[in-house]
């Protein structure tokens, strides 16, 4: 059986209390937090709310800027993703999902040293803390935006350079969902996947994510789904949407149509 969480950008317009209400009432087990939504509401405060409703923390978004591209410098960047270690660390969360920030004004290898000096300095932290940090791809057009590792083998190379059990890999299948050379060796990705994330696409996105209703697009998600549980695949499937073919709903039925889809879903698996 698939474990699902619900991402806390599906419900953007919501406060974190509401989320974690709301989620625990369409029967979801689980969240994927944002630290912005969370220091809203307290940090300590969320930490005990969680708790009592029994909402496991799939993953904490999100560290780094190491590039400058946010506004940040690098040593407020390294010092921000110390902190969300040790939040993520106090949430129990199943990973921190790390960007590297945009290439902005640098040449594209000192981009690159700036991002792999912050993981020298912040991976042997996550260790001590037993946090797992995980990058996510992003291949279409608005990831520059995020992050310097755009393909599936960037991030893979990377993974095996720093050769951490606590540095993962994000699969989101609405970035990668319709691409063979990632689908047919699902395989070789299983045993470095942190987190998978689920988003059905329509139509390719321009300047910005366009997620649909799942089953709406033309994404196999439930193939897809089902054979990375059968090649071993047991963390959690986090559901995101948000764009322009979402926005027209109401956060309530997107949850009761996400819950109904992965319901059937689980039923025929």
């Amino acid at each position: 059986m698939a474990k699902f969480s619900m991402n806390q950008m599906t419900t953007l317009r919501w406060s974190f209390e509401q989320d974690c209400f709301r989620y625990r009432e369409a029967g979801l087990s689980a969240i994927h937090v944002w630290r912005d939504k969370l220091h809203d509401f307290g940090e300590a405060k969320g930490a005990i709310l969680l708790e009592e409703l029994g909402l496991e923390v799939s993953a904490l978004s999100w560290a780094g800027g190491f590039t400058g591209s946010d506004g940040r410098n690098y040593k407020d960047a390294i010092n921000d993703a110390k902190h969300a270690v040790d939040l993520a660390q106090e949430l129990n969360a199943g990973c921190l999902i790390v960007y590297s920030g945009a290439r902005g004004g640098h040449i594209s290898k000192h981009a690159q040293r700036l991002f792999s000096g912050a993981l020298e300095e912040l991976i042997p932290y996550a260790e001590t803390h037993g946090v797992t940090l995980a990058i996510k791809p992003i291949r279409h057009k608005y990831g520059c935006d995020w992050t310097l590792v755009r393909r599936m083998t960037d991030a893979l190379q990377l993974i095996d350079i720093i050769d951490s059990p606590r540095f993962k890999l994000v699969l989101d299948l609405y970035e990668f969902g319709d691409q063979a050379e990632v689908l047919d060796n699902l395989h070789l990705l299983v045993p470095y996947l942190a987190l998978v994330q689920v988003g059905d696409r329509g139509c390719e996105p321009l300047e910005e994510p366009n997620r649909c209703l799942l089953g709406d697009g033309h994404l196999s998600l439930n193939a897809t789904i089902g054979k990375l549980i059968q090649l071993g695949y047991d963390g959690p499937f986090d559901i995101e949407l948000m764009g322009r073919d979402v926005q027209q709903h109401e956060y309530e039925h997107l949850l009761a149509h996400s819950m109904g889809y992965l319901q059937a879903m689980n039923s025929a698996t």
